[in-house]
């Protein structure tokens, strides 16, 4: 552990993080710092840097001036780049995963699992460089064109890539955007979020030992609101990828101009439950679903449509399933723990306020202590509730219990998100014709709503996102094709006839 905390000096005095520029960690000239605390029981984690303006020019630039040098490096060295890079995360999963449980309170095995992910979809995203392959191809397919011309087109980057993460996965989610882009050739400036700032930073450290070139790595650390708007709008930033909230997405996309997006936002993931269905299954998907790091997830299952027949005993058997829960320290690997801070579960709290002034039931929850609120059934949930259609980021499960199909699909529909849909029941016949009519970007069958695997295409439509992600296809969206055209000349050329 002394060995690896050294590693790790390099970045930080004491608890002060700095942000890193062209190779170099650096204390901002601004002065300020931002304190990071432990939403569990409010201990100092750290503080980060408040990046002015002028040095989040700098990282532009910085990042601008290495496009060449980049691209130039060999797709193959690349790629062994972000193997080495997989190798540390997997070498210092445990120092980091400590690390992210104190930073978001998620609980320790989950925090390190989250390091370990992302060292997957690194050696994944180095796996998959064959995407990058140019193709060539002649114009006699079409009437009219010959061979005399020939196409060759090949992949290049789109330049300088932004990348901003979410609190709720800052390292596996910011990950998953820096290891295509770095694939594809471009160079990046990330923008970690403010809680998760400190487990992030370390993919300066990580990219550097691995044998990235100082200056095509950089990271600016600081509020969103202080330096974001600066930054997405920063005419050097060539594409931006972004996860966090829709209504964060909408402004991006607001001021980002003609700059290619990939965005995931929010979700209001809607489960079916079909009078078939198999009830522990059911149970268990929900429960999972549902609680999964305190339902602070754009997947996380956030309303469960079940039909008549079913509707008692799923909702008596989800209670059932959820006092089982433990609640309490991150450290202590307790399924419930706390939310990001105060203001989130004050939001979460007024969903359910709401809900029982007109007329919702409460099966279990609603406590909270501190920043843990218990995870929390609510039934009898009707369209005229908030918790009906505003994404709760939080352990609550709503029932809005519907008579027919066409009532779940309607209400599902009706929400401005569209990320995934949950439909559960025996009949797949069935479940493939309501498939064809949620209007989500993945429906899960007879499953809860997940990111991943990593390789599958995630898609949000209308308020959840903007383009596909996953390894191959965030690959295909930091690069772009280059075509040259060839025409050959006709002198010197063998013309054979076949035989008549």
């Amino acid at each position: 552990m002394t060995n690896l905390i050294q590693e790790f000096n390099i970045m930080r005095d004491d608890l002060d993080y700095k942000f890193f520029l062209n190779g170099e960690w650096k204390v901002s000239s601004s002065g300020i710092k931002i304190p990071i605390k432990n939403p569990y029981n409010n201990d100092l984690v750290g503080y980060i840097q408040a990046c002015t303006k002028e040095e989040v020019n700098q990282a532009v630039k910085n990042a601008k001036e290495n496009i060449e040098c980049w691209e130039n490096t060999p797709i193959k060295k690349r790629a062994e780049i972000l193997k080495n890079a997989a190798n540390l995360m997997n070498q210092w999963a445990n120092y980091l995963g400590e690390l992210l449980m104190k930073e978001n309170g998620k609980p320790l095995n989950s925090a390190i699992s989250e390091i370990k992910r992302t060292a997957l979809i690194f050696d994944a995203t180095a796996e998959a460089k064959s995407e990058l392959i140019g193709t060539t191809m002649t114009g006699d397919i079409m009437e009219g064109a010959s061979k005399e011309k020939i196409s060759i087109t090949y992949r290049v980057p789109l330049g300088v890539v932004l990348c901003i993460g979410p609190f709720n996965y800052p390292f596996n989610l910011t990950g998953s955007k820096i290891a295509p882009a770095l694939l594809a050739g471009n160079t990046v400036v990330m923008k970690p979020p403010t809680e998760g700032s400190i487990t992030a930073s370390h993919f300066g450290v990580i990219l550097q030992k691995a044998g990235v070139p100082s200056g095509v790595f950089n990271i600016i650390t600081g509020r969103g609101s202080e330096i974001g708007d600066f930054l997405i709008s920063h005419p050097e930033i060539n594409m931006i990828n972004f996860t966090g909230s829709s209504e964060t997405g909408k402004h991006l996309a607001k001021i980002a101009g003609m700059k290619p997006l990939l965005l995931e936002l929010g979700g209001k993931d809607a489960a079916i439950v079909l009078n078939d269905a198999d009830i522990n299954n059911t149970v268990k998907s929900i429960v999972s679903g549902a609680f999964s790091y305190n339902g602070q997830r754009c997947t996380a299952v956030k309303r469960v449509l079940p039909m008549p027949d079913i509707a008692d005993i799923l909702i008596e058997k989800v209670v059932e399933e959820t006092k089982k829960l433990t609640i309490g320290d991150p450290s202590q690997n307790r399924n419930i723990g706390p939310l990001i801070n105060s203001k989130q579960c004050d939001y979460v709290q007024e969903l359910i306020a709401d809900a029982i002034k007109k007329g919702a039931e409460v099966k279990y929850g609603n406590k909270r202590e501190g920043n843990i609120i218990w995870p929390t059934i609510l039934d009898k949930v009707t369209t005229d509730m908030r918790i009906a259609w505003e994404e709760q980021f939080g352990p609550i499960v709503p029932f809005i219990r519907v008579k027919t199909i066409e009532e779940a699909i309607e209400i599902s529909n009706k929400s401005e998100y569209g990320l995934q849909g949950m439909i559960f029941t025996n009949n797949i016949d069935l479940a493939l014709n309501i498939a064809q009519e949620l209007d989500v970007g993945t429906i899960q069958i007879n499953g809860q709503s997940s990111r991943g695997p990593d390789h599958f295409p995630f898609i949000g439509t209308k308020a959840s996102g903007m383009g596909t992600q996953g390894i191959k296809y965030s690959i295909l969206n930091m690069s772009r094709p280059k075509v040259v055209v060839m025409n050959l000349s006709e002198k010197g050329k063998l013309i054979r006839f076949c035989n008549q």
